[in-house]
């Protein structure tokens, strides 16, 4: 409901608009540039991605290389950028769940949130 009755602004929608537009852009960036962590095996295991999820880095120390159990250092990597990946997700929850909010709190489509 409007106060007054009277029709709502377009031009100031569509620049409140824009601004989210263009502050949730800014967080996507800011998102791609920041890197977080994860890790396995107690730290033998170390991932390292964007907070928008990409894969930049992954370091093994070589205790946790046994060439009869490659099975057990493929889990510790995969639970390594899984753990990363969880950290991005928080990451990404606290620069762009503000603004999914002021979208309408309906979320962001294609957004884990």
């Amino acid at each position: 409901m409007i106060p007054g009755g009277g029709q709502p602004n377009m031009q100031q929608l569509l620049q409140q608009a824009q601004k989210m537009q263009q502050d949730l852009a800014t967080a996507q960036e800011e998102l791609a540039r920041t890197e977080v962590d994860g890790q396995a095996g107690g730290g033998l295991v170390k991932a390292t991605v964007t907070g928008s999820g990409e894969l930049r880095a992954l370091v093994i120390d070589p205790k946790a290389v046994d060439p009869e159990d490659t099975e057990t250092l493929a889990d510790l990597v995969v639970a390594a950028v899984q753990a990363a990946n969880e950290n991005a997700q928080t990451l990404q929850q606290q620069k762009l769940g503000p603004l999914a909010q002021g979208l309408g709190g309906g979320g962001i489509p294609g957004l884990p949130f």
